[in-house]
């Protein structure tokens, strides 16, 4: 499969058995994604040379109907639910239940009913997926599989943006689906220890190849075993070495910092915040979901989340306003989201457009755009953030989410902040495109950037932060430093209840 300068994948063989649980994993831009978009009929036959032989019959899917027709399913890592529309609407979206032409509302319900008590989802069926969780989400999609009599499931990141608890049902019930269904699952993931959790198999690509193929319980995978296979070297350590900075100057100071939710107006999100950042730190922020740590950052920058905001926000000792987005980049706080697709790209503009797009006041004189200047500075953060694009012309959108994730960094590093934030910045990425994101981040730190990284994975925060801030229910209950912390004391801290944050 070819696109326009990238051979997407190149003489790819790999085989799923019937009622196997099947693994894919590679770094990001391996093929993976592509791949099972020609399996489901994303890309319709023509568009790739080879075979798809599915139940022993070569096929030519033209489109997604025609694979779902054989009881093939792909659910995309980002979900397609129309969130105005209830549950059992979104189910049975294209496969309405319907008596000579009209929708059968009690049929649609019953049967909605039916197949979220299978997965699990305890919701009203005329619930809008607006207001239900993304772990709840993907259950609503696999009750769609399932409406059209799935035999092969197909699963792109599915956990990527789930807490454990969610991560851990999906995975629970893709063995239910297996083990009473037999239903058959292909699942692309970057969680190795989930592959060797829930998979029978793993397929492993690199650079459009396949490169390995293994029986995880005959073959005794590890995770060493998959990440020398993905990224072509053994990997002895997962985060580079860096040496703690001295605390430099104080750089960001939030105090009593309190945030109400935009519906819920007598609940407070962020809730008497008191926060520092240093020159040349790398600051931690953790929580569970629900704590409040995207809607703290978000409310700082712009007043991008929330109603009812108070509080300061100083900048080197002195009280600023960041009322606005503007305000809060002209006085050097760059918010990179852990929604890039929504909020920290432009999918369909290019690559060049992407990165300068924060900071063209420095790129234009008297309104006008100078090209050139432009292009050379996306040349630039292509070549130092080492991101994979055949030219810095293609849109956003046909890159891969590592290197997507460059350029949302490099938009922001070009802004020259002094305060970086870090919302999730490696969010399912491989484990070789974080290692070089975490590479950024400490060159960053060095060069004296204040940075605030918050991360639902604890081993990454205790492997890339200085010092390390646990949120609960909304309030501060810890700051302690790397040295001092580990997993299960920052799980007591995040888990603190928060009549115990007031003694």
């Amino acid at each position: 499969m070819e696109f326009p300068g990238v051979k997407a994948l190149s003489d790819v063989n790999f085989t799923v058995a019937q009622g196997d649980i099947h693994a894919i994993c590679g770094e990001n831009g391996a093929g993976k994604s592509t791949l099972m978009k020609i399996l489901s009929g994303v890309y319709p036959y023509g568009t790739f040379t080879g075979e798809v032989i599915y139940a022993g019959e070569s096929c030519r899917f033209r489109s997604i109907r025609e694979s779902e027709k054989r009881g093939i399913a792909i659910i995309h890592q980002e979900l397609a639910l129309n969130p105005f529309l209830s549950i059992a609407e979104n189910i049975f979206v294209g496969n309405e239940q319907a008596k000579h032409g009209v929708i059968d509302w009690h049929t649609t319900e019953q049967r909605a009913i039916e197949l979220m008590r299978r997965v699990g989802l305890p919701d009203n069926p005329q619930t809008n997926v607006s207001d239900i969780g993304v772990g709840k989400q993907q259950l609503v999609e696999i009750c769609k599989a399932l409406s059209k009599d799935v035999r092969l499931l197909i699963l792109d990141e599915p956990t990527a943006a789930l807490n454990d608890e969610d991560s851990a049902h999906l995975l629970r019930l893709i063995r239910e689906l297996r083990d009473q269904d037999g239903v058959t699952s292909i699942i692309i993931t970057h969680k190795l220890h989930e592959i060797l959790a829930v998979a029978d198999k793993v397929t492993v690509l690199r650079d459009g190849f396949t490169v390995a193929d293994s029986d995880i319980k005959k073959d005794g995978t590890t995770e060493e075993f998959l990440i020398r296979h993905m990224v072509g070297r053994p990997m002895e350590n997962r985060y580079p070495d860096h040496a703690p900075n001295p605390p430099g100057a104080e750089i960001l100071r939030l105090e009593n910092w309190t945030v109400h939710h935009p519906l819920d107006t007598e609940r407070k999100v962020a809730d008497s915040v008191d926060l520092v950042v240093h020159s040349g730190e790398i600051v931690g922020l953790a929580g569970l979901m629900g704590a409040g740590r995207t809607e703290l950052v978000m409310s700082m920058f712009g007043r991008t989340y929330g109603i009812d905001i108070s509080g300061q926000v100083y900048m080197r000792g002195q009280k600023v306003s960041t009322k606005t987005v503007s305000q809060a980049v002209r006085h050097g706080i760059a918010y990179c989201s852990e929604d890039r697709k929504r909020f920290g790209l432009n999918t369909l503009q290019s690559v060049k457009e992407n990165i300068t797009s924060a900071g063209l006041p420095k790129l234009s004189w008297k309104g006008i755009i100078e090209v050139r200047a432009e292009a050379g500075v996306a040349e630039r953060f292509r070549h130092e953030l080492r991101i994979k694009t055949p030219s810095v012309h293609v849109p956003a959108s046909k890159l891969s989410g590592g290197n997507q994730q460059k350029v949302v960094l490099a938009k922001w590093i070009y802004t020259d902040p002094a305060v970086l934030i870090l919302d999730e910045p490696t969010r399912g990425i491989d484990v070789g495109a974080k290692f070089e994101i975490y590479t950024i981040i400490n060159q960053l730190a060095d060069a004296g950037k204040a940075i605030l990284v918050i991360s639902s994975e604890l081993t990454e925060l205790l492997g890339i932060c200085d010092r390390i801030y646990t949120l609960s229910e909304g309030r501060i209950t810890g700051n302690v430093r790397r040295s001092e912390a580990d997993q299960e004391s920052l799980m007591t801290l995040m888990t603190q209840e928060k009549e115990k944050t007031h003694q």
